[in-house]
């Protein structure tokens, strides 16, 4: 290869962005993982849901975001946080948490979602299993 040729692979190369995601500036994305206590009940099943970040960076995409829980039985909560404004440096929220009565028997989906400013941030999602209990007949 003559040394002109070389010369621009080396300029498109310095150049060329990487892969999508991996802009320095952006930061690395926190995971979120879903989890229930207990994952198992009978009915009526008072659950405590903990939606965590795991991994990533503080970064402002993150900051204050909606949450809303969708429960898989027809309810969803909302709730927005009352945060001051973003700043570099400052710390997320990584851990939110909500409760939920699920008063029948059945398998539910239940799914979180992040947002900010109307836009998703991230999801994730859950199946719980509610055991007939206090006379109810099995739904399943």
């Amino acid at each position: 290869m003559s040394k002109a040729v070389l010369a621009l692979l080396a300029v498109l190369a310095l150049a060329t962005p990487g892969p999508a995601g991996s802009d320095d500036d952006e930061g690395k994305r926190p995971e979120l993982h879903l989890r229930a206590t207990p994952k198992f009940s009978f009915s009526p099943a008072t659950i405590l849901f903990t939606a965590e970040l795991k991994g990533g960076d503080d970064i402002e995409e993150f900051y204050c975001p909606e949450i809303e829980w969708e429960w898989g039985d027809g309810g969803r909560s909302i709730s927005e946080g009352d945060c001051d404004p973003w700043e570099p440096g400052t710390e997320i929220a990584r851990r939110y948490t909500a409760r939920h009565e699920f008063r029948y028997s059945g398998r539910y989906l239940v799914r979180v979602y992040l947002r900010k400013a109307g836009k998703g941030v991230t999801q994730t999602r859950l199946t719980i299993t509610v055991r007939p209990g206090g006379g109810e007949r099995p739904r399943f």
